[in-house]
């Protein structure tokens, strides 16, 4: 039965999978322009973010949707692969659940900030006055 349930939502990743990427292409919001100086201050913040994300999540989508909207240029990392990105995720995280915004300060520490909604609340209050 587990096999079964595994083949099934594989399935419904494989199937539906580009239809997210499809609708996040088409719908992309026109990002916010702010004066050269004010960007390049936005994007030297940025080098500070990490987003873990699946490229097909519809979670991860909508994140993506907002960072167009603030016109933010943040590292994206696929963990969906097993690999050496996805054991960054559970390690550093704690675990490998996307979306995953990886906020590093100036001392190195980093914080990881799970859940979509939560993430895009950060970045519109950190990012929207900017």
């Amino acid at each position: 039965m587990k096999t079964f349930i595994r083949f099934f939502f594989k399935t419904v990743r494989v199937v539906l999978g580009p239809v997210v990427v499809l609708k996040e292409t088409l719908t992309r919001p026109r990002g916010v322009v702010r004066i050269q100086a004010a960007q390049d201050k936005v994007n030297r913040q940025c080098k500070s973010l990490t987003l873990y994300q699946y490229k097909t999540c519809p979670f991860c989508s909508k994140v993506r949707q907002e960072m167009s909207r603030l016109s933010l240029n943040i590292q994206r990392i696929d963990a969906q692969p097993a690999g050496p990105d996805r054991q960054a995720l559970l390690k550093g995280g704690g675990q490998a659940k996307v979306p995953c915004l990886k906020i590093t300060d100036k001392a190195g520490k980093s914080e990881w900030l799970y859940d979509s909604d939560k993430i895009i609340a950060y970045l519109r209050e950190r990012f929207v006055a900017a």
